[in-house]
């Protein structure tokens, strides 16, 4: 009786997950065509003047790059606001080496000191957002690498009264990392991505992303700015929530940006997902039990062991292979075709793999409420809001961005 209970989970969970996958697949369908008529739509608006905000913690490796391609940025006017704690800061340091080479650029820099606040992102851009000299914020993290175009691309849809912020999903770069920011890689560019453009096919964004957030200041200002946000662990999905609840449009753009990744070992590639896992577990309640529905591996084990059980090898063995199979196409749909990820051609064998390991993230999200973000400790509660609990040795590297 319960082994047939356990193959009925397996057919069920094998189902969901190949409805999500068809489902990746004409959302996938739907945002190249949405790209395509982007691109050869000519811009005639004047694109507005926009300044970018730029929180800096630390150095991390490849920071002088991912800079150097904001400074790059072909678009008629824009400033750079840089924040860290202290003037000593390593990160902003490398900031105004780069803004050296580059005195064309009108750059500012600000320091914040000890946040006040849990979530010392929003603190640092609520100092630098009253400094900005345009309406249109332009936030990334400081491990993101965008192309020449970025700024032309996300700022186009602000065209239109109706947007209030934008977003862009992100390729997770892992180019000569270790396995393990590999599979975190893959999770970006194909889970993440996966998740966000059915989501915007169903039911339009009502989030954001971190690595990347653009917003009206006056929509920002209309429902009380970062102060509104300095308690949320995951600022992002609020942030395009709170817009979204202004009646003003979010938009999916279809630039694809880089997520660098600068994690490499398998415990701070767990606890950073696993953290991330927990995040959504309490900002979307619902939806993240639901997730649990689009993983297709664990299911297509259980459906192995279960018929084998019942004397039926070759049905196991079928549960199993389209497991691997529909994962594999996930992989090509999302991070191959959508995202434009050469890791997701060249390790589509590998996908698999991530899927479990997703699916266990999901499972161990339900186990604990703690996260960290560098050498500070957090419990999650009700709606995403955070409190500090300790500053001993962190549970979880955060974004490196997260001053």
């Amino acid at each position: 009786m319960i082994i047939r209970v356990l193959l009925s989970v397996a057919l069920l969970g094998t189902l969901t997950s190949t409805i999500f996958l068809a489902l990746v697949i004409l959302a996938a369908i739907r945002f190249k065509r949405k790209a395509r008529s982007a691109a050869d739509s000519p811009q005639s608006a004047p694109l507005p003047p926009v300044s970018l905000l730029k929180p800096l913690h630390g150095a991390e490796p490849g920071l002088r790059e991912y800079l150097e391609s904001f400074f790059a940025q072909d678009y008629p006017q824009f400033e750079i606001l840089f924040c860290a704690r202290t003037d000593a800061d390593p990160g902003l340091q490398l900031a105004r080496e780069v803004a050296a080479l580059h005195p064309e650029r009108h750059v500012r820099f600000l320091l914040s000191g000890q946040p006040p606040w849990p979530n010392a992102r929003c603190f640092s851009l609520s100092l630098m957002a009253p400094q900005a000299a345009h309406d249109i914020l332009v936030i990334t993290d400081s491990d993101v690498r965008v192309r020449q175009g970025f700024l032309r691309s996300v700022i186009a849809p602000f065209a239109s009264n109706d947007v209030g912020a934008a977003t862009c999903v992100y390729r997770g770069d892992a180019t000569g990392r270790r396995f393990w920011a590999l599979m975190e890689g893959m999770g970006m560019s194909v889970e993440m991505t996966g998740g966000v453009i059915v989501a915007d096919m169903l039911e339009g964004m009502r989030f954001t992303l971190g690595p990347c957030m653009i917003v009206r200041k006056r929509v920002l200002e209309s429902f009380g700015g970062f102060d509104k946000l300095g308690y949320y662990y995951a600022d992002d999905f609020m942030l395009g929530n709170l817009v979204a609840a202004t009646g003003k449009t979010v938009v999916l753009s279809s630039h694809i940006i880089d997520h660098c990744i600068v994690n490499s070992t398998f415990s701070r590639t767990f606890s950073h997902q696993w953290s991330w896992m927990k995040s959504t577990r309490f900002s979307r309640p619902w939806g993240h039990l639901g997730t649990g529905l689009t993983f297709a591996v664990p299911f297509g084990i259980l459906g192995l062991l279960s018929a084998s059980l019942m004397h039926m090898p070759f049905v196991g063995a079928g549960l199993l292979g389209w497991a691997l199979v529909s994962r594999m196409l996930l992989c090509l749909f999302a991070g191959g075709w959508v995202i434009g990820d050469p890791a997701a051609y060249r390790y589509c064998w590998l996908y698999p793999l991530r899927d479990l390991l997703g699916s266990i993230l999901w499972a161990a999200s339900y186990t604990s409420r703690r996260v960290g973000w560098r050498d500070d400790q957090f419990v999650l509660e009700k709606g995403g809001l955070m409190r500090k609990v300790a500053t001993s040795a962190p549970l979880s590297p955060g974004p490196s961005s997260r001053v």
